[in-house]
């Protein structure tokens, strides 16, 4: 039954970072199934595994995915978030083998489920590995490849350096759990926190089970000539699913971790959620692609940046995508990236992979029409790029657009009103009290910035505590805004943790807390993420200020994996202060 309903391929979603590769080990290959395949692992536990192979008959290198999550509708083209581990027929036709993993306790696995991220399932993680490694039909080779979750456990396990591994694909990833994933900016990100809970931990997820047949029959409705218009539907409804999401009701176990995540664990020392890979990335020594999806901003942001700075693996064996801006479920971007990077490390084959730079960058603004397109680097940041700073000044009353200089602007200040979300306000105050600070920088000759940019704002509240957002946008000739780059931080968490900052990403230690004293002005720094851009002449650069995320943000359903936090604490009036005072740094390159 499972031979005679074929899974249905699907390689939406970009598949390659401003190239094509010269051929493929293999093609044309097939797939059928293996589901329910059973891991032995320590304890005495076992692990639901749904293995997929080429029809054609032989040994190939196993593409392993280890998850928190039920996988009963992965293959199914289900849009759902879980959904992160491609379409398993894309590799089988080309010569590899997915093995698909429940952890502990989840699914059809057994035991005993422990903390997200736990070194147990780095354990399991590796006795996967070595499973597959051993399998009739593998080869002796393993390569792993996922996104979120399946992203993030692959530095863990890479870390141990499982004899079998060779080579890892991650993509939109965290490094440090406490820092990227539990909170964002000083605050807990409790927004995304529910919708992924609730969407993925309820006892239905536990419980649900649909037969591989059912899986591939639904694919060929999902993954088919419908597929487009089932992403716009996703698009258009997100909102609706994620608020179904966050009013769903998880297992009592992930209720009492998200409890503790919220209420109790405010310091790093007081988490329960392991460090992250971020303190083991020296011992990795194996060959890495790491790709991030530019348009994110409180989820999966600058773990790929310290991956691919601090990683063990010799420099011209790793490389780092930053893809162009989108949001899709199931998520099957990148597979082809994958499968020419696992040809060329495997199997040797000169497909051009290993003439790509090791950078390559998705740039707002560029290419003939505009729209964008990718550059290269050796290095990330460019190390041939120059750092500029832009100082920000007044240009009159708070609500005006004011200015963007190269040069320091003269002694002043300009004021927003913080207004927490859901809180009350009369009809018509912001012609009064602006929730938002607006700055711009015109431009006279075509600019191209890449790499980190950093805010450095001298701040100060008359409370003892608020929320800064900044935002920065191209604004193109003709009045168009264009996303660009965010960051976030909390003043009164405003340390800095040195010994975990990055080249792109100034670490800041939420843990250790400082009350603002009303009206002193205290200085904030903080980073954005990373967004190249080109600016042509007659456009401007942009930098909004404010503290409201949903004013500032974008959503999913326009393309941004964005999402809202519980900020700001209190309504208040926040400050910036000029005079050279304040700046942000951006890098500039030929």
């Amino acid at each position: 039954m499972d031979l005679r309903i074929p899974l249905k391929p699907s390689t939406a979603g970009p598949q390659y970072a401003g190239w094509e590769p010269r051929g493929s080990v293999h093609s044309g290959l097939g797939c059928r199934a293996l589901p329910g395949q059973r891991v032995p692992v320590a304890g005495g536990a076992e692990l639901n595994a749904d293995v997929y192979l080429p029809e054609t008959p032989g040994r190939y290198p196993a593409v392993v995915s280890f998850g928190a999550y039920s996988t009963e509708t992965h293959t199914a083209g289900v849009p759902t978030g879980s959904n992160e581990i491609g379409s398993p027929p894309v590799f089988t036709d080309r010569g590899y083998a997915p093995v698909v993993v429940e952890r502990r306790g989840m699914g059809r696995s057994t035991g005993e489920q422990v903390m997200f991220f736990d070194p147990q399932d780095v354990d399991d993680h590796e006795a996967v590995i070595a499973w597959a490694a051993a399998q009739p039909w593998c080869s002796g080779e393993v390569v792993l490849f996922g996104t979120s979750y399946y992203g993030m456990t692959q530095p863990l396990v890479a870390a141990r350096r499982p004899p079998a591994l060779r080579a890892f694909f991650a993509n939109e990833m965290c490094t440090d759990f406490f820092r990227h994933l539990v909170q964002y900016g000083g605050v807990p990100g409790s927004f995304f926190l529910s919708v992924w809970m609730g969407a993925n931990f309820t006892a239905a997820n536990y419980d649900r089970r649909l037969p591989e047949p059912a899986r591939a029959a639904i694919s060929h409705v999902t993954n088919g000539p419908l597929h487009p218009l089932l992403g716009k539907l996703v698009h258009r409804e997100v909102d609706t699913m994620f608020g179904r999401f966050m009013a769903a009701t998880p297992v009592e176990d992930v209720r009492g971790i998200y409890a503790h995540w919220m209420f109790d664990e405010k310091t790093r020392a007081e988490s329960s959620i392991p460090e992250g890979s971020t303190g083991v990335l020296d011992r990795i020594e194996v060959p890495f692609a790491v790709v991030q999806n530019l348009s994110y901003w409180n989820l999966h942001q600058f773990g790929s940046y310290d991956l691919f700075e601090n990683a063990g693996t010799p420099a011209d064996r790793r490389w780092l995508v930053l893809g162009p801006p989108e949001y899709d479920l199931p998520v099957y971007a990148w597979q082809g990236e994958a499968l020419a990077f696992f040809d060329h490390v495997v199997h040797g084959l000169d497909n051009g992979y290993g003439e790509q730079p090791r950078v390559r960058y998705w740039t707002d603004g560029a290419g003939e029409d505009g729209a964008g397109a990718f550059g290269t680097a050796h290095d990330f940041p460019p190390p041939e790029g120059t750092v500029t700073r832009l100082y920000l000044g007044s240009a009159g009353a708070d609500h005006v657009t004011h200015r963007l200089a190269t040069e320091p602007t003269g002694a002043g200040s300009n004021s927003w009103a913080a207004v927490p979300r859901g809180v009350p306000v009369l009809g018509g105050l912001d012609e009064l009290a602006n929730q938002l600070l607006s700055f711009e920088l015109g431009v006279t000759e075509p600019t191209r910035l890449v790499g980190a940019v950093t805010a450095r704002f001298t701040f100060s509240c008359n409370e003892i505590d608020s929320y800064v957002i900044a935002r920065l946008s191209r604004i193109d000739a003709a009045g168009e805004r264009h996303q660009l780059g965010m960051g976030a931080i909390r003043p009164v968490a405003r340390t800095e943790d040195g010994a975990r900052s990055t080249a792109v990403e100034i670490a800041v230690d939420s843990g250790h807390r400082e009350p603002l004293h009303p009206d002193e002005p205290v200085v904030l720094r903080f980073s954005l993420t990373p967004a190249p851009v080109a600016l042509a002449p007659g456009e401007r650069l942009r930098l909004d200020v404010g503290s409201r995320s949903d004013l500032l943000r974008k959503g999913p359903g326009e393309g941004w994996a964005q999402f809202d936090l519980p900020v700001p604490p209190y309504l208040c009036r926040n400050t910036l202060h000029f005079g050279g005072e304040s700046w942000i740094e951006v890098t500039a390159v030929p």
